[in-house]
């Protein structure tokens, strides 16, 4: 079933309705805190990265499921302002995700997350879209809906599929290995590269992660899943900006010069520019420079969302250089 004309960015992933609080430092085990509700924004890493896409000018098609209640309007309500194309949301009986997230003084943040309708996003949800999917110049997926939806996606992409396992699930390694780029932080690199590892005939099925990663040098864990087959990495690395490796060698890239109020929804914002700029041709460099700009512009304001620049907005200038 083909939903849409041609659109260059497709995202196949998740929808949510963020309810943030904001307190004085995160609760302890077994604490209860008071902190100042925030009220409900819309949300989930898909529709984020979706958002922050459209925002840098590109054309944008978003792939997934809101339920039948309130939050459903929250959760599209942005997407729908700026223009993202929907035919491929799907509205199903239930409840929409929901993501609660806590954010301290100092913008760190702590998030659970409901899946309410992304739970059906698996392998059928998806393929209904193939058509759409397949003809995107660029296709984008996380971790927060099925591995059977993520895996038919990827295997419907003819274009550039940038995939963000967050979080990591265990996917199919072949597949893993189409991403173009793998978009990781440490944390995640580390459990890729593990699943990676257990695929090769020299490590025994089971090693931990621990055992296969070389866990505090970013360089390293790049290298090494450059080895283990995938075609470009790019290793978000906070405050410090990112990492990015191709053929062509590796890259540091600072991050921007800002302060930080809410971290919320940065590396979507940094996801969805990436895969905007990919789509108008630039190389992965360049998408990683404007992509670190904006999610410096991100951290800025409060919220995922609601933070995110549109093209008349100034964004920060990148650091001289980037940490070490």
């Amino acid at each position: 079933m083909e939903t849409s004309a041609h659109v260059p960015v497709v995202v196949v992933g998740s929808l949510n309705a963020d309810l943030t609080v904001r307190v004085q430092r995160h609760p302890r085990p077994g604490e209860t805190l008071t902190g100042d509700g925030g009220g409900m924004t819309p949300g989930g890493k898909g529709a984020n990265q979706a958002l922050a896409a459209a925002r840098t000018g590109a054309r944008v098609a978003m792939v997934g499921a809101v339920g039948d209640d309130q939050a459903a309007m929250v959760a599209l309500s942005l997407l729908e302002a700026d223009g993202v194309q929907l035919a491929a949301v799907a509205r199903r009986e239930g409840p929409t995700g929901l993501a609660v997230i806590t954010v301290d003084t100092k913008g760190e943040n702590s998030i659970v997350v409901v899946p309410g309708a992304n739970a059906g996003m698996d392998a059928a949800a998806v393929e209904v879209h193939g058509e759409l999917i397949g003809a995107a110049q660029v296709v984008v997926l996380q971790g927060e809906i099925p591995r059977s939806g993520i895996e038919a996606a990827i295997g419907c992409a003819t274009g550039r599929v940038v995939l963000n396992p967050a979080p990591v699930l265990r996917l199919e390694p072949a597949l893993v290995r189409r991403a173009d780029p793998l978009v990781v932080n440490e944390h995640e690199a580390a459990e890729v590269l593990a699943q990676l590892a257990e695929t090769a005939h020299d490590v025994p099925a089971g090693t931990s992660a621990v055992q296969t990663t070389p866990a505090a040098d970013p360089r390293a864990l790049v290298d090494s899943l450059l080895a283990a087959g995938v075609r470009s990495v790019v290793l978000t690395l906070g405050g410090a900006g990112c990492m990015m490796a191709d053929a062509e060698g590796i890259t540091a890239i600072p991050a921007a010069q800002v302060d930080a109020v809410d971290t919320t929804g940065a590396g979507d914002a940094f996801i969805g520019a990436l895969a905007g700029r990919l789509s108008t041709g630039a190389d992965l460099r360049d998408a990683c420079r404007f992509a670190s700009q904006v999610a410096g512009f991100s951290v800025q304001g409060v919220g995922a969302q609601p933070s995110y620049p549109r093209l008349e907005d100034p964004l920060p200038p990148l650091a001289a250089h980037a940490a070490s």
